[in-house]
């Protein structure tokens, strides 16, 4: 026979049910806040590097790439083809101008030049010998000349003694036609004389010309020569460093190759290319800043290459210092080339997420969390980046690179 449940242990039991279901509850509880605690992402505050929004001045630049050149770089070229016989100096020295570097062989082109000395000798023995036989030849004619000359005269002296013969009735009318015939061709001979010696005398004197440039041209191939004998052996054009020099004995050179290259290490300049699309900004006499090794240069757009290359413009920076002792040459420089300036612009300092004008997600603190936000940034410097919307003035911005986070919200973990 069933017996009736007390009121007091119908309690007990009410009880015992709703602690069960309470622990259960809470349970459930515990055990979502861990999974909302793991699906959620933290990151330390000492890995964070935070910017404060605010306005200020932005100088509008252009971003390019750079290296460092010497300022007086010179390459020395085999002026003839030969070989190497001796090396007088080795990389890295620092040379004196005049300075022996190099010798080459210079016995083939020795006796090409002791040639060119006979040949310049010989030509100034016929351009003499051209010139006695010139002189000989017109005195000749110019005494041929004088000698007609004189037997025209006695001709007109006879035909006048015969008119006043035939006048006095002495002499024969025929006698009187036949000396003013011959006084005629004595006249005529004297003439075809002195024309020929006009025209032997142009002649002559053209053909000695001729001659005179013969020799004119083959002693400037002397000279010529001679010069190139004396840069066959190479020696150093001014006082410079050598940073390269053909050193391997017995090796055959030709005619214009590097033989050796010397440079002042003491001064340089910047070669950098900008990209295409930007080509427009940069002008010569631009304001430069570069940054080398961590350090800021001053300088100017000193030249613009005419072409781009491959999708950029090159061109060359002058720095106001160019004495950097401690750089070597080819040592990469980020070079800022000024475009403007923006005042009372809204700003955050450059960073490495910075490429170019653009939208960006950028992270913004909120007391302990960080918002990802997008931003509009635009122009930028080499410390500054223009903000244009997404963000105010007095808000943190984190510079750090955040592209492995995707979550709108991160915990700051102190």
């Amino acid at each position: 026979m069933d017996r009736e449940i007390s009121k007091k242990e119908k309690l007990r039991e009410r009880r015992k049910s709703i602690l069960r279901y309470s622990m259960m509850l809470v349970g459930v509880c515990v055990f979502l806040s861990v999974v909302i605690s793991f699906m959620k992402d933290d990151v330390s505050l000492d890995c964070l590097e935070f910017c404060t929004i605010d306005k200020g001045n932005v100088d509008v630049s252009v971003s390019a790439s750079g290296v460092l050149s010497p300022v007086y770089e010179q390459i020395v070229t085999a002026p003839i083809n030969t070989k190497i016989i001796e090396v007088y100096a080795k990389t890295g020295d620092f040379v004196k101008e005049g300075s022996p570097l190099l010798m080459l062989d210079l016995q083939s082109a020795q006796t090409d030049y002791n040639n060119m000395v006979d040949k310049v000798k010989m030509k100034g023995y016929e351009l003499e010998q051209q010139r006695l036989s010139n002189n000989t030849f017109l005195s000749d004619l110019k005494m041929k000349i004088k000698v007609a000359d004189m037997e025209y005269n006695r001709m007109l002296v006879e035909a006048g003694n015969e008119k006043f013969l035939d006048s006095i009735g002495s002499g024969t009318t025929d006698k009187v036609k036949e000396v003013q015939f011959m006084c005629k061709s004595k006249e005529l001979g004297l003439q075809q004389l002195r024309t020929q010696y006009e025209n032997e005398s142009k002649e002559r004197a053209a053909g000695y010309k001729i001659k005179e440039l013969e020799l004119s041209i083959l002693k400037k191939e002397l000279n010529e020569m001679k010069r190139t004998l004396n840069d066959a052996q190479i020696r150093a054009p001014r006082s410079a460093s050598l940073i390269f020099i053909s050193n391997q004995i017995g090796a055959q050179v030709a005619q214009g190759s590097q033989v050796a290259v010397i440079a002042d290490l003491k001064h340089f300049k910047i070669i950098g290319e900008v990209a295409e699309s930007y080509a427009n900004r940069v002008k010569v006499g631009n304001n430069v800043r570069a940054r080398i090794n961590g350090t800021d240069y001053e300088g100017v757009v000193s030249n613009i290459e005419p072409t781009a290359k491959n999708g950029v413009t090159g061109f060359s920076v002058q720095l106001d210092n160019d004495s950097l002792t401690l750089f070597r040459p080819g040592l990469k420089t980020d070079v800022y080339i000024s475009d403007g300036v923006k005042e009372n612009a809204m700003r955050i300092k450059n960073a490495s997420f910075y490429k170019e004008p653009g939208t960006y997600m950028l992270y913004v603190r909120n007391g302990d969390e960080l918002e990802l936000r997008q931003v509009e940034l635009g122009v930028s410097n080499y410390d500054y980046v223009e903000v244009v919307r997404g963000l105010h003035v007095g808000e943190q911005v984190v510079l750090n690179d955040m592209s492995r986070y995707n979550a709108p919200k991160l915990k700051i973990k102190y």
